[in-house]
């Protein structure tokens, strides 16, 4: 791996959401110690005539809550103390409690926001290197948040995903989703080195920009000859060149959705169809897997799945069901298929 130049600008090291945000964990905590507090307070004004001040005499409520907070932190200095019955078992049952409570909420939040947070630092670091076979998003606006959250739908595990994006609050996002994140330029080598994306089994690239997206695509063919890249691009024109940069698969929004008003036009369901194959929430979906060895020499309308065979890509050639070429399916075939959702699921 090569090193940054000291031109090289720091990024953000991989990490993975929390299952509860500092903030929210912190205040629960505070809360916590002051609702503690708030009893032992309570319950020594109430039984304050147990308590004898060895200065005046006299147990005011300012006396009552600095014997609280020296009770609680184990400080004791003796210049207020329980002398009855009543007193002393307060002290036992109920403050002793509450004082190792307190002692557990501070411990553990040293714990939460110290160790563990180090901890967590030194084990995604681990994971960061050892990353393989994950699905890279370079991008998350809002091709690439749908991306993802297709994914996720279709049941890949959100750990497996790493988002790769300049916004904090598109991070935050993925975030939400349990995926890992990682903040920086998807145009610098150092940064896309750093995600391992030569071990990666898919790189979805949506940077927002067709310059962009075909920049970074260049980029990543350049680090992963072998793996599979697909972009989105929305002028017609950039689509050859994100083909010419390494691109495996170009995806055209805007063509997409002129082929659903299409559809439209043609006929009142074809867009509703359309729409149904691209989503994993329709009733059907469109898969793409190798060959099955009991497939071998079988026909394209008698795939194992029992899905109907659409299309066979071999050797980069895509041969239709209708072609006669399809009645023979060979070792190595990228099959393409559709199936109803509930068989998938099943």
């Amino acid at each position: 791996m090569k090193k940054p130049g000291p031109s090289a600008r720091p990024f953000t090291p991989l990490r993975r959401t929390l299952g509860l945000p500092a903030w929210a964990d912190l205040g629960l905590r505070l809360g916590a110690v002051l609702t503690l507090i708030f009893i032992v307070v309570m319950a020594h004004w109430l039984d304050r005539d147990g308590l004898i001040d060895n200065h005046d005499g006299k147990i005011s409520f300012l006396d009552v809550v600095y014997f609280t907070m020296i009770s609680i932190t184990t400080t004791g200095f003796g210049d207020i103390a329980p002398v009855s019955d009543r007193a002393r078992l307060v002290e036992a049952v109920i403050v002793t409690p509450i004082r190792f409570a307190v002692i557990f909420i501070f411990v553990g939040t040293a714990y939460n926001f110290l160790i563990k947070k180090s901890w967590e630092t030194w084990r995604m670091a681990r994971i960061q290197e050892r990353l393989t076979g994950h699905t890279v998003a370079l991008g998350f606006g809002v091709s690439g948040a749908q991306a993802v959250e297709e994914l996720i739908a279709r049941g890949t595990d959100p750990e497996t995903i790493v988002v790769l994006d300049t916004d904090e609050e598109r991070l935050a996002q993925a975030e939400a989703f349990g995926c890992n994140v990682m903040q920086g330029d998807a145009t610098r080598d150092q940064t896309l080195m750093a995600l391992q994306i030569d071990r990666a089994a898919a790189v979805l690239v949506s940077a927002g920009r067709d310059d962009t997206s075909i920049l970074i695509v260049l980029t990543v063919r350049h680090l992963a000859p072998n793996v599979p890249i697909t972009v989105v691009v929305r002028a017609q024109d950039n689509e050859t060149l994100a083909r010419q940069a390494g691109a495996d698969n170009v995806i055209n929004p805007v063509r997409f959705t002129g082929l659903l008003l299409a559809g439209s036009a043609q006929g009142a369901h074809v867009a509703e169809y359309l729409a149904d194959l691209a989503s994993v929430s329709g009733r059907v979906q469109l898969l793409e897997r190798a060959a099955a060895p009991e497939e071998i020499g079988k026909s394209l309308d008698a795939l194992a799945s029992g899905g109907r065979g659409l299309r066979i890509y071999r050797d980069g050639v895509a041969i239709g069901f209708w072609e006669a070429a399809a009645r023979e399916i060979r070792l190595g075939d990228m099959i393409v298929e559709i199936l109803p959702t509930c068989a998938i699921e099943s």
